[in-house]
């Protein structure tokens, strides 16, 4: 660079308002998609929905363009996508502009599938034959049968699958490489959720997003007296078990933290996650009760429990009762679960459809009142 172009100030960027997020499974996403929908609503932007009373886009089915609401109508003019498909690029950019930047993320494969065993324990026939996750990864193909391949999808690389490819295949040098090519090709970042306060800073500085869009409240996560313990020896059966989902987890991982250093540096993002950190205790100052998530028999307001499953003890949170109606607003939208988020925005977006039925108590009874 010459002396002259040194001295420039960098170009400000503008925020970008086109992103579609690939919701994995058992990652943190939850949390992302809040933050999703909050900016969408901040800059009133259109979200593309599930259709009808669906609160994914289609899942575990490869997604089709009109699985979103409204696509006939509106065509090619959404601005945000991050509910839960398995990816399919070309309908997906059916639906999403040309300019839409693609960002997914990652979790390393052995709390990832623990996670899972609790999460879908009553609905994964692998896991529901066996009595832990220790026994499963004992001798997983015992309880894994290829037969019930769709409802297994969750007990063998889930991410693998979410990201549109087969979590059966063989793990061939070759196939694994290819895939890994294409998924750099159709997304811009992959974020890693074990680093999720690195990857919010990351995000930001990749969307040219302000500090306070990335703030959040940990959502959808779970008590730890459900958390089960992994012996050495299932930890090591993960990455040969879940081999595709590891390939793809330590490829990623690597891209990630080179990323940081070529664009931020570990520095700047050191005194960022600070940032971060500060402004979201000061958030949960402002809002909660407890300054953290409590279980869900402790949950006051039943129009914020979040969705429980299998055996896991899925945590919620109770905001402060002296709240003024525009911090209230605010609040609520930090701590709002996915599936009443997701309903609310439907209600916002399609007045004139049936609300998608949760068969919870709504916080508002209409948009207006937002």
């Amino acid at each position: 660079k010459s002396h002259k172009q040194l001295l420039m100030p960098p170009m400000p960027c503008r925020a970008k308002t086109n992103v579609m997020f690939l919701k994995t499974h058992k990652t943190a996403s939850s949390t992302v998609l809040n933050i999703m929908f909050r900016f969408a609503e901040r800059y009133n932007l259109t979200v593309a929905l599930p259709a009808g009373q669906l609160f994914h886009l289609g899942y575990p089915r490869t997604f089709v363009a009109h699985f979103v609401e409204g696509f006939e109508a509106i065509g090619q003019n959404y601005n945000i996508m991050c509910n839960h498909l398995r990816f399919n690029p070309l309908e997906v950019k059916k639906v999403m502009a040309d300019n839409t930047f693609y960002f997914s993320i990652l979790r390393n494969p052995i709390p990832l599938l623990e996670s899972s065993y609790i999460y879908y324990k009553h609905n994964v026939p692998a896991f529901r034959s066996s009595k832990n996750v220790n026994e499963f990864l004992a001798s997983p193909t015992k309880f894994y049968h290829p037969a019930d391949y769709r409802e297994n999808i969750y007990a063998r690389n889930i991410m693998w699958f979410d990201f549109g490819y087969n979590n059966n295949a063989e793990d061939d040098t070759k196939y694994t490489q290819a895939v890994l090519e294409e998924i750099e090709q159709n997304f811009h970042l992959v974020l890693i959720a074990d680093y999720f306060d690195e990857s919010m800073i990351l995000l930001k500085h990749a969307l040219c997003w302000d500090l306070d869009d990335v703030i959040y409240f940990k959502l959808n996560s779970r008590s730890q007296d459900t958390v089960q313990t992994l012996t050495p020896e299932s930890e090591e059966q993960i990455k040969a078990w879940c081999s595709l989902d590891w390939k793809l987890y330590l490829h990623f991982n690597q891209s990630f933290w080179r990323r940081i250093k070529e664009t931020i540096g570990l520095e700047v993002l050191e005194k960022e996650v600070d940032h971060l950190r500060t402004r979201q205790k000061e958030l949960m100052e402002t809002c909660l009760s407890e300054l953290e998530a409590v279980r869900k028999d402790h949950i006051r307001n039943k129009a914020l429990l979040p969705f429980q499953s299998g055996a896991a003890n899925i945590l919620g949170y109770n905001l402060r009762q002296d709240l003024d109606n525009r911090t209230l607003r605010t609040c609520q939208k930090m701590v709002m679960p996915e599936l009443q988020y997701t309903s609310y925005l439907y209600a916002v977006q399609h007045p004139h459809k049936n609300r998608k039925k949760l068969g919870l108590p709504l916080l508002w009874t209409s948009p207006q009142e937002k």
